[in-house]
């Protein structure tokens, strides 16, 4: 084998010139190969990021008791009876299962809260608001609010509001303004408006208003216990698996964000579908590189073929022969095109530092070693082909030509 591996080797020196161009080829295509992973992967990556990096990975949400039926024997509804219009579902004891939530593994931050709807009223100005009580320190625990503030800080001491930037203009609020917030239950509250946020989701900054969490308790009469527990990950695509432990933990109904995003899920599939696609049609054009050169080189090599056979060659040398070229092509130039595409990528930022109107190129999503690994199985498929056409040279046939 090792005599094979050096009769491979002189057929691949003998023509520099024409090796140098195949092996630039396969580079080509697999330089294209890792751009294509980097570019479809980081696109995922930045994708995720700006649709749910910024909102809970896991919720998990007080449940409101089903009204009390009163049926029939017949099986008819007679009536149906609800304790009351205003009554609120809460997580009472969520104060008992916050230690243990956070100390499961992957659990990034933990935020209990209180939400509701609200009328923030200036002057004659009045706007309909989503209120939000969290729990001082906490501000940036799911939302990272401390790196969206335009104005003043995300603190949510008592009697500070916290509030998004079109909201603030359309009531023509600065920094250290006195408003007066109004719940659903009718309870009134004057507040200090102590900082102003701006995401860039206008659905956000325009409708979200952000309290301390014992603010909150007093607007909606609840001494004790949250309507909610929001959760943030080290890794938002781990929530399935994530959202089960808890639950089997603590029984609580643990919700993850996968639940309420199949739209979402299903373009990123499709997105991952296309650059399957385009990766197979760069592995293609190697392949098809290959087999055309190695048929070149057993056509051009005909008569040393048939000497070899006449010397007592097998029909297995000679396959080996051309397979080993076939996978040295591969192995060169799969090495060469991850080397340039890794040097490609550097100048991009990381997927930590991804923003919007740059290129969203994950350099740790190339694929390095599968695209080596995947050139070199085509190149050695590929030359499969003119390997079984050197076998099946006649050796007197040859000679003779």
């Amino acid at each position: 084998m090792l005599y094979g591996l050096k009769i491979a080797t002189r057929y691949l020196t003998a023509n520099k010139g024409q090796t140098a161009l195949l092996v630039t080829g396969v580079a080509v295509g697999v330089f294209i190969f890792i751009f294509m992973s980097a570019l479809i992967g980081g696109l995922a990556e930045f994708i995720l990021a700006r649709t749910v990096g910024d909102l809970s990975h896991i919720t998990i949400e007080a449940e409101t008791e089903d009204p009390a039926l009163l049926v029939a024997s017949e099986g008819h509804v007679l009536a149906v009876m609800e304790r009351g219009r205003t009554r609120d579902a809460t997580l009472a004891e969520a104060a008992t299962w916050l230690p243990l939530i956070e100390s499961v593994a992957g659990v990034k931050a933990v935020s209990p809260e209180i939400t509701g709807a609200g009328f923030l009223t200036r002057g004659a100005q009045v706007a309909q608001v989503s209120v939000v009580g969290v729990e001082p320190g906490r501000e940036s625990a799911i939302l990272d609010l401390a790196s969206y503030m335009v104005e003043g800080e995300e603190r949510v001491g008592s009697g500070v509001i916290v509030l998004g930037r079109d909201l603030a203009d359309e009531l023509a609020l600065s920094k250290g303004q006195t408003l007066r917030l109004e719940s659903s239950k009718g309870i009134t509250a004057n507040l200090t408006l102590g900082g102003i946020f701006e995401t860039g989701n206008g659905s956000m900054d325009s409708a979200r208003a952000f309290v301390s969490l014992s603010t909150a308790r007093t607007l909606f009469s609840m001494p004790q216990g949250v309507t909610q527990i929001e959760i943030k990950l080290d890794d938002l695509n781990a929530a399935d698996a994530t959202a089960l432990r808890i639950q089997s933990l603590t029984g609580l109904n643990a919700v993850p964000w996968t639940d309420d995003a199949e739209q979402l899920m299903e373009a990123l599939d499709a997105q991952a579908q296309t650059g399957y696609f385009l990766k197979a049609f760069a592995l293609i054009t190697i392949v098809i590189g290959v087999a055309s050169a190695l048929l070149l080189s057993t056509y051009r090599r005909r008569p040393e073929i048939g000497i070899m056979r006449a010397m007592g060659a097998g029909r297995g040398f000679v396959v080996f022969v051309f397979v080993t070229q076939g996978a040295l092509i591969g192995l060169l130039g799969g090495i060469m095109g991850a080397g340039l595409g890794y040097l490609a990528l550097l100048p991009f930022p990381t997927r930590e530092e991804f923003r919007p109107g740059t290129l969203p190129l994950d350099i740790t999503q190339g694929s390095y070693g599968l695209a080596i690994t995947l050139t070199v199985i085509g190149a050695i498929l590929a030359s499969i082909l003119p390997a079984r056409s050197a076998a099946r040279v006649d050796p007197v046939t040859a000679i003779g030509q």
